[in-house]
């Protein structure tokens, strides 16, 4: 299924600066679009449900991150960016091989410290460190904005990145993210439920009711499954081992993982701290806390000026909390479906948009879903493959390929 257009992979096929600069999935995503709604609403759920200026938010997060900030701090080789990929979740060694976590635990899932100083110290691709920095810059951000603007936001993942409980255990920081963050998380979708029921004029006993026997449902389906994909499909989420264009690589879950190896099983201290190799990345929590006292200034000075006071750091900052895993196609579509939605349609078109914006979302929604379990069922079950030119990877082959001299990667 052709579900994303790549163009500048195409015409340049060899180059990897342009492969680089056109991958949607690893690059910048510059002329990616996305054709499908999975791609678009995997992560940050439906552009038509966005108001406007939220969109605006987003978009000013997303571009400054991945369009100013990732490859100035590429090309310029902070962190020795050019050793490893331009865009990637992975964990490396200095020599830009994956890092083997097997290698430095024990067998109580600890950390082994006599291995762990024969491997080295981990590294990590520089816009996988700037993500973490934006995190860091968007908690002190909310912090400051709540005083002067009296609104609460919300950070999303990044948050609970900071908090962990013993250095050296995974397995315990991963219970403590899933007991902690990942429920609250899942509060929070409800919430945004509820925004769309107000919207709908559905009545909330009714709402509240869905909610709690969806997610009862929700929960023993994806329990059984998980343990179904895990047992009869091989190398489930092993990039290594996969074919190219297979589906079940587990992005989310790779991220997931390398959360726990860096605040669980190394502990930030060797990552971010006095003994690692990021530590300058603690300086994006004073922009953070900066930031909002500035916009709040500006809106004193300028109080005319509507936009400053829809200007929203924390917004802004957390628009790039769920990357990686998600990529920059994601992320660009969503963009433009939201100002065609938003923005167009909202002012030129408000009687279409009162009708059917929120319809159109649901029923975008229902029939991914619908769509998804069909063709698993009818095609995949059935082993019945669409060989043909759409249906393969993006193309865009070189974009993981690092770009400082003398390194070569398999």
């Amino acid at each position: 299924m052709l579900t994303s257009l790549y163009w500048i992979c195409w015409i340049f096929p060899t180059s990897i600066i342009k492969h680089q600069l056109g991958s949607g999935l690893r690059g910048l995503g510059i002329g990616a679009i996305g054709l499908d709604w999975f791609s678009i609403s995997a992560y940050l759920g439906s552009p038509l449900a966005s108001p406007w200026f939220a969109t605006a938010n987003v978009a000013v997060g997303f571009a400054i991150f991945m369009y100013f900030m990732t490859p100035i701090a590429y090309w310029l080789d902070i962190y020795k960016a050019r050793r490893f990929p331009i865009f990637s979740d992975g964990l490396f060694l200095f020599n830009s091989q994956n890092y083997k976590i097997s290698a430095i635990i024990d067998s109580n899932f600890h950390l082994d410290m006599e291995a762990y100083e024969r491997e080295g110290p981990l590294y990590i691709s520089t816009l996988f460190a700037m993500s973490y920095g934006i995190g860091f810059a968007c908690l002190a951000a909310t912090l400051d904005h709540v005083s002067p603007f009296h609104e609460r936001f919300e950070c999303d993942h990044r948050i609970h990145h900071w908090v962990y409980i013993y250095a050296g255990y995974p397995v315990a920081n991963i219970l403590f993210q899933v007991y902690g963050h990942v429920s609250m998380k899942r509060a929070i979708f409800f919430l945004q439920d509820f925004k769309l029921d107000h919207y709908m004029n559905i009545p909330p006993r009714a709402m509240f009711g869905a909610q709690v026997l969806g997610t009862i449902i929700a929960a023993l389906v994806q329990l059984g499954t998980a343990w179904w994909l895990i047992n009869t499909i091989p190398n489930i989420c092993d990039r290594e081992l996969l074919p190219e264009s297979s589906p079940w690589t587990c992005p989310g879950d790779h991220v997931f993982y390398d959360a726990s190896v860096i605040w669980g099983l190394i502990c930030p201290r060797r990552i971010f701290g006095d003994l690692g190799y990021y530590s300058a990345i603690n300086w994006f929590f004073l922009a953070g806390a900066i930031g909002p006292l500035l916009v709040f200034l500006a809106h004193k000075a300028f109080p005319d000026k509507k936009w400053i006071k829809l200007t929203t750091l924390p917004v802004i900052l957390g628009a790039v909390a769920d990357m990686p895993p998600a990529t920059a196609v994601n992320y660009s579509s969503w963009i433009l479906i939201g100002f065609a939605s938003g923005f167009i349609a909202y002012r030129y078109y408000r009687t279409w948009w009162t009708r059917h914006n929120y319809v159109l979302s649901a029923a975008l929604d229902a029939g991914l879903a619908f769509m998804g379990v069909l063709l698993y069922l009818c095609l995949e079950m059935e082993h019945v493959n669409l060989d043909w030119w759409g249906g393969s990877s993006e193309k865009c082959p070189l974009a993981s390929c690092p770009t400082a001299q003398g390194i070569g990667v398999k």
